[in-house]
């Protein structure tokens, strides 16, 4: 019965289903490109290694990002804070570690001139990231220590810069400092945090002195022989680096040192939040169509107030008229939710290929919790908003309907 008294209001009925639609695929849609974009960032630090850690300028909460993250400048971490790390004999288990620093410059070859990104950094960075060269070489320490004006370049970068050219041994110019090119990488797609195949590496010290004028490291990241070691090395660092700082008693760090684990959590707890707050802003569209729904049905309650009148008087309890309308509603609500889940699925499918194509190793991903959350919350919206007209439906006299105009 509610079924072929929908199909008797076949435009209002679709109408009113559209709306149910676009709110269940715009949270299915939410959900789930946020659970391929947690997966996304969290797989790019576990990329960098999990025998790693991490210092950065700037003190933070232990659950919370560092300063830094919010492009916070902080001028409390050095090359000579690294170096100590790296000779003290009291920081047992650190195999290599590496300053970075990076900014833009305007780069310029024989035939091109653009802005691009660049980032110095020590020479050790061959052993602490997985660096693979498809020509040329890395610059060495001792290079890298007399501040030799070498770069090394990106896959994309080297094309950017000299088209189908060889472009080892060619020069290049970053703010007018000119460079000699001597490796470059092999391609690797974007990261979620930097695109490496776009960028120019340069030596730390040359990046420091010639082109930003600092002598401070944006961060660093030194290597641990076996990951059990981390939390014992995590907290030598700290206690050296609070020794450097002259910190004492209850002075906070101004420092962070964080692992790859920590790295991880943090992410994690960040990204959920905001894919749960983006599926909330989402999920007002479905308040939007469940008002769809009641205003609907009240409109078919007064069209329909006859009918209400003439089937209490034959016998018809208030229990079943009310069943009736919120049956009815139920069915809106459950059909729109059906076909926005599909509706759904298709936009995620095709935001994940897009994804790709631009370079991205993006996952297409359906989440079980989104799914859950779409079936649980078409039914909900069905029977919140079905409730009212169909108990106004079921309070109706038999002797005011009959006699309605």
């Amino acid at each position: 019965m509610a079924a072929r008294n929908l199909a008797a209001t076949k435009v209002r009925t679709f109408l009113t289903v559209l709306g149910m639609v676009i709110g269940i695929a715009a949270v299915f849609l939410v959900m789930s490109i946020g659970a391929s974009a947690q997966n996304f960032i969290v797989g790019q630090v576990r990329g960098v290694g999990s025998n790693l850690i991490a210092i950065l300028p700037g003190a933070s909460d232990p659950k919370g990002p560092p300063a830094s993250v919010f492009g916070i400048v902080t001028t409390t971490f050095t090359n000579k804070d690294l170096d100590a790390i790296l000779s003290e004999k009291r920081v047992p288990h650190v195999v290599a570690g590496a300053g970075y620093v990076s900014g833009t410059a305007t780069a310029t070859s024989r035939s091109e001139s653009f802005e691009a990104s660049y980032q110095g950094m020590s020479a050790d960075i061959v052993h602490v990231e997985n660096i693979s060269l498809a020509r040329g070489r890395f610059f060495s320490k001792e290079e890298a220590a007399s501040m030799d004006r070498l770069a090394v370049l990106g896959s994309a970068r080297a094309t950017d810069l000299f088209g189908q050219e060889d472009p080892i041994g060619a020069r290049l110019s970053l703010d007018e400092v000119s460079f000699t090119v001597i490796g470059v990488l092999e391609e690797k797609g974007s990261s979620g945090f930097s695109n490496v195949d776009g960028n120019i590496y340069i030596p730390l010290l040359v990046a420091q002195k010639l082109l930003l004028g600092i002598d401070y490291l944006n961060f660093a990241r030194v290597k641990v022989d076996e990951e059990k070691n981390i939390p014992l090395v995590s907290e030598e660092i700290r206690l050296l680096l609070r020794d450097r700082h002259d910190l004492e008693g209850s002075e906070q760090d101004d420092f962070s040192v964080r692992n790859t684990a920590e790295a991880i959590s943090t992410l994690t707890s960040l990204t959920s939040v905001l894919k749960y707050f983006l599926a909330f802003v989402a999920g007002i569209s479905l308040f939007v169509g469940g008002i769809g729904i009641m205003n609907i049905m009240l409109i078919a309650l007064k069209q329909r107030i006859r009918e209400v009148g003439l089937r209490k008087a034959i016998g018809a309890r208030d229990a079943d008229i009310l069943l009736q309308f919120l049956i009815e509603a139920m069915f809106l609500s459950l059909l729109g939710g059906f076909f926005g889940f599909l509706l759904g699925i298709l936009l995620t499918y095709l935001s994940a290929v897009g994804i790709r194509s631009a370079g991205y190793e993006w996952e297409f991903l359906l989440t079980m919790p989104a799914a859950l959350v779409a079936s649980i919350v078409s039914l909900t919206v069905g029977v919140v908003f079905g409730l009212y007209p169909a108990r106004r439906a079921a309070r109706v006299s038999p002797m005011e309907a009959l006699r309605y105009e």
